[in-house]
């Protein structure tokens, strides 16, 4: 029986010392960060700006790789299918991660178990913003309006069963109004869009809304967070602004593939997170109008799980879908 403790005690000891190496240890090369957009957007810019303090505090280079298409089922499937040792890594807007969950008949992973989180590194607000020839100056002018033009609006998105599209689905719903959906290609076409006057209402996210408001060229009506925005103080949440009880939140995170072991998610969590609070990430975050966030593996796997049944609903409800 003494024999048996002993050896056992001997086995964990070397789990244990295996462990601390390993995590000491990593990473011994550079890591690929992928991210599912391309260049310029919110994610790729979070991804450089990270990526650059992360290469100088574990001293090996993290390369940022585009892999934009398919709604990022392209850039998550590289990941779920790479090596579970670190060295890949998956930069992810995880409210779009979410979304496809529901939005896609067959993906060829599961969002869930093809993956371990790492942490959550940002959230950022939606904006509503409209036209300046739209004759309305709040939340509850628009409602007003939407419900005097019953399916007469025309509001703008990325696509259908984007982000921006079931926040403004999220909207018409709680604010019991019909408007017409008009789907773009992109965020960045939607706000062309409005900016052009083809079309009177969109969410938009932070960057190009609060540019476009700040010139005067477009009318900034609300956010979607519970809090006001830092970079945009005066601008109301829509919550205070007539819809109680609205809130969307657009979320980033950074996941590995299954497997990975515990010592190198922690590592991974610590550097991370010790990244997310430099000065000059912060520094970038504030000119994106974007909160720095972070969390632990645990609770940002229970956050996964709350955010694709809660726009899982959302989905369904708006009948969007992708093949």
């Amino acid at each position: 029986m003494k024999l048996s403790i002993r050896a056992a005690l001997a086995s964990l000891a070397c789990l244990c010392t295996g462990a601390a190496f390993a995590q000491a240890d990593f990473p011994a090369k550079p890591i690929r960060l992928v991210v599912g957009f391309t260049a310029g957007g919110i994610s790729d810019v979070l991804a450089r700006a990270l990526g650059a303090r992360l290469s100088q505090q574990v001293g090996q280079q993290v390369v940022v790789d585009n892999r934009a298409g398919a709604g990022t089922t392209i850039a998550a499937d590289i990941v779920a299918k790479s090596a579970p040792d670190g060295y890949t890594l998956f930069m992810q807007d995880m409210t779009t991660q979410a979304i496809n969950a529901s939005l896609y008949k067959k993906l060829p992973y599961d969002t869930v178990k093809d993956f371990t989180p790492i942490t959550l590194v940002a959230s950022s607000p939606l904006m509503l913003v409209v036209h300046p020839s739209l004759p309305v100056k709040t939340v509850k002018d628009l409602i007003a309006l939407g419900k005097s033009r019953p399916g007469q609006i025309p509001f703008a998105s990325s696509g259908n069963g984007t982000i921006l599209h079931l926040a403004a689905e999220t909207f018409k719903t709680m604010a019991g109004i019909d408007m017409i959906h008009v789907p773009y290609k992109g965020s960045s076409q939607a706000v062309q869009a409005l900016l052009a006057g083809e079309v009177a209402v969109t969410f938009s996210t932070m960057p190009p809304a609060l540019t476009n408001v700040q010139a005067g060229r477009l009318r900034a009506l609300g956010v979607t967070t519970p809090k006001r925005n830092a970079a945009a103080p005066t601008v109301p949440t829509i919550a205070e602004a007539g819809l109680k009880g609205f809130d969307v939140v657009l979320y980033s995170g950074v996941l590995g593939p299954a497997r990975l072991s515990p010592a190198i998610v922690a590592k991974l969590n610590a550097e991370f997170t010790k990244a997310v609070n430099a000065p000059e990430v912060k520094t970038v975050y504030a000119s994106l109008g974007v909160d720095a966030i972070t969390d632990t593996p645990a609770e940002f796997a229970a956050h996964i799980t709350a955010d694709i049944e809660k726009l899982g609903k959302a989905v369904r409800a708006s009948g969007a879908h992708a093949d």
